[in-house]
């Protein structure tokens, strides 16, 4: 059971930084391109919310360290500072910072994870091929 939650582990946190992507994607193109895309946005966020979760429920029952626990709260305290920037038009400047902030945390909580459930899955990209290392 706990190596299966670990690699669901990394697999959500994975999803979830594509959906941090795909959020700001969506956001970008309502203030850009069309503003019908901001409905988009407003309704993703819904779906994306439930990962943090997840996480947290998977880091406890595949034994993964405190760090992956108290980061995937922090994702999920960062996504409701969202709510509150983006309902209280004196906080709405502070809405992409956050938005920064969680992309940031979402990758560095995938990368630790991948290197606590994959501790032997150091690969190095060279130009002429893969190394191990």
């Amino acid at each position: 059971m706990a190596k299966v939650s670990r690699k669901l582990f990394v697999l959500a946190a994975g999803l979830f930084v594509i959906s941090v992507m795909i959020q700001i994607y969506f956001a970008g193109m309502a203030i850009f391109s069309d503003s019908s895309y901001l409905y988009n946005h407003i309704v993703f966020v819904r779906f994306m919310e439930i990962f943090p979760v997840l996480m947290v429920i998977l880091s406890f029952t595949g034994k993964l360290p405190k760090y992956c626990r108290w980061m995937s709260v922090l994702l999920f305290l960062l996504i409701y500072a969202q709510y509150i920037t983006a309902n209280i038009p004196e906080a709405g400047a502070v809405h992409p910072v956050l938005a920064a902030v969680l992309f940031t945390v979402s990758v560095m909580t995938v990368l630790h994870a991948k290197r606590v459930v994959f501790p032997n899955s150091n690969v190095i990209l060279k130009s002429g091929g893969v190394e191990k290392q």
